[in-house]
């Protein structure tokens, strides 16, 4: 057995084990987008491309995977979870070279926030202030951060920039008040040229961290300074950030990144595997083009599986690469379930006609059940909150907002909820 699929085993098993101690639905949860990168001698290296689940692991499951790990291993090993700019970091493809606007590839589904950020990075504080950048996971959203970041220093070498996560954000204020030094984490933002936010609906619902940033950003607008945010949703559809904020974030100019089309995927492909210095045949560049559809963060993860192949192996032939391909392709057709098929699942699983989930019932289960039906159908297709009013009976989109914040708001302080809620997706996506 060869050390990649040795380490593919082992990572399996060390799941297999970890069911025993958290719930399958937890792990299908937390875990579905982890995958092991090597064994060094003291490490098991592990690649996560979903930051908020890569912290989470982190911070609550690190010590039951190291627990697990010793059954296997004589010595304890540390467990280093990385995302994609630390993965690339690690496989030695320096930053400014893989996130820059020479590296972005230019499609009809990007091309407005493209344009944007350019604009930004040309002209600060120009007629784009701030810029709200905003689309699905996994889509060039931090990527544009960066290369807004890389062309600011190169034009305005004297300029203060800084890039941080909402969730950073979040934990460096908490420190300094515990810590007693609030003044100087406010200098350090307040003081800058440019400040760029990625994630930044990560700060909703933390009422000191909002009130932190909004004293931040008319700080610096007032100063004439930049401001560059990015979200997984338009602010409209935050549904706990203070109105104060979101009348902000939509200031300026509110641009959107969509999934790329094959055209454009294939230029990623080419392009990334041409930073990473992978010489990818056509036919394999066109077949992932064909099967990788999600987003351009699945396109790295498979070239990066590619390129470990061909480390550990010494082999890049078309048929080495072509073996390592075989899981993703056969997996990266993701379900994406009818909102038909979600209501009619969870009228199924809360006993229920479909029928009358859509109808006018108020009854208290009936709603729970509505109110999950919608939250998930937002979750899990590309359906407006206008269409999924209307698949309830032509509703307001501002009554799917409630259900959307009423849901969420359950998960967090109802953990058998939020479990429930799980396993009704995890059932969904097995097309149960």
């Amino acid at each position: 057995m060869n050390q990649l699929s040795s380490l593919t085993d082992l990572w399996q098993q060390v799941l297999d084990r970890l069911k025993q101690q958290l719930s399958e639905t937890t792990i299908n949860t937390w875990f579905d987008e982890v995958s092991v990168e090597n064994l060094e001698d003291s490490a098991l290296v592990l690649h996560c491309n979903n930051v908020f689940k890569k912290n989470t692991i982190e911070k609550r499951f690190t010590p039951q995977i190291k627990e697990v790990l010793r059954d296997f291993y004589p010595f304890n090993l540390e467990v280093k979870i990385l995302d994609d700019e630390e993965l690339a970091n690690y496989h030695g493809v320096r930053e400014d070279d893989a996130f820059t606007f020479e590296t972005y590839v230019v499609g009809p589904q990007n091309n407005m926030a493209y344009a944007a950020a350019r604009s930004v990075a040309e002209k600060p504080a120009g007629s784009f202030n701030p810029l709200f950048i905003y689309g699905d996971s996994g889509l060039g959203k931090t990527h544009l951060l960066h290369a807004i970041v890389h062309q600011t220093k190169k034009l305005w070498p004297d300029s203060s920039v800084v890039l941080v996560k909402g969730v950073d954000f979040t934990n460096e204020l908490i420190d300094a008040i515990r810590s007693g030094n609030t003044s100087e984490f406010r200098n350090k933002y307040q003081n800058e040229s440019l400040l760029l936010v990625d994630d930044i609906q990560f700060i909703a619902g933390k009422q000191q961290t909002q009130e932190e940033f909004f004293h931040t950003f008319n700080a610096l607008y007032e100063s004439g300074k930049q401001i560059v945010l990015t979200s997984d949703r338009p602010p409209k559809e935050m549904t706990q950030l203070e109105d104060r904020l979101r009348t902000r974030f939509e200031w300026g100019l509110m641009v959107d990144v969509e999934p790329p089309d094959y055209e454009t995927r294939l230029a990623i492909i080419r392009n990334k595997a041409a930073i990473k210095g992978i010489n990818l045949p056509d036919t394999v560049a066109n077949m992932i083009a064909e099967n990788i559809t999600a987003n351009v963060r699945q396109i790295e993860g498979v070239l990066n599986k590619i390129q470990a192949y061909g480390e550990l192996l010494g082999i890049m032939d078309e048929k080495t690469i072509m073996k390592a391909l075989e899981d993703v392709v056969k997996n990266s057709n993701e379900y994406i379930p009818t909102p038909e098929s979600i209501i009619e699942y969870i009228a199924k699983y809360f006993g229920l006609e479909p029928e009358v989930l859509r109808g006018q019932s108020r009854g208290r289960d009936i709603v729970n059940a509505r109110q999950i039906a919608m939250y998930l159908i937002r979750r899990m297709t590309n359906l407006s909150l206008n269409d999924i009013g209307k698949a309830f009976g032509d509703r307001d989109h501002t009554t799917v907002l409630h259900s959307l914040d009423k849901v969420e708001k359950q998960m967090r302080s109802d953990p058998a909820f939020a479990e429930t809620v799980k396993e009704i997706t995890t059932n969904i996506n097995a097309k149960q």
